[in-house]
């Protein structure tokens, strides 16, 4: 099975009050989601549910060590799921709220990219050449 790139969305969030990295990054990638429709994986290739689909985040958060990677892989609804954490965002002076985070007041904001990927089948093509087939349900004309 080969790997193709189907999609590729990008988030970004923030936490105001509390520079909770994992609340910052689950926010960034909930933003992604929510912008994303892959109904092209059901209608354009044939698929009858999200079988061999292939979902990773990147996120990129000042502290990348305060982040819960099953937080955030939780929000990813389908598909199987990997995370890269890196170095990034932005920590920027904001006001302290003591009622949501006594003594913090900087507000941290996280980037996330999501590339969906499907599994295809390689196969040879019909002019004899080495390319990759689709794997999907539409036939070229």
């Amino acid at each position: 099975m080969a790997l193709k790139r189907f999609a590729i969305e990008l988030g970004y969030a923030a936490d105001l009050h509390g520079e909770d990295m994992t609340k910052a990054a689950v926010r960034a990638v909930r933003d992604a989601v929510s912008r994303i429709c892959l109904c092209g994986i059901v209608e354009i290739c044939g698929r009858d549910q999200f079988q061999g689909v292939h979902v990773h985040a990147d996120v990129a958060v000042p502290n990348p060590d305060g982040v819960d990677r099953d937080a955030v892989l939780a929000c990813i609804p389908i598909g199987e799921k990997t995370l890269a954490l890196t170095s990034g965002g932005m920590s920027v002076p904001g006001i302290e709220v003591p009622c949501f985070a006594p003594g913090v007041s900087n507000i941290v904001v996280a980037c996330a990219a999501l590339t969906v990927s499907i599994e295809t089948d390689p196969a040879e093509g019909t002019d004899g050449s080495d390319k990759q087939a689709c794997g999907c349900a539409a036939k070229a004309i």
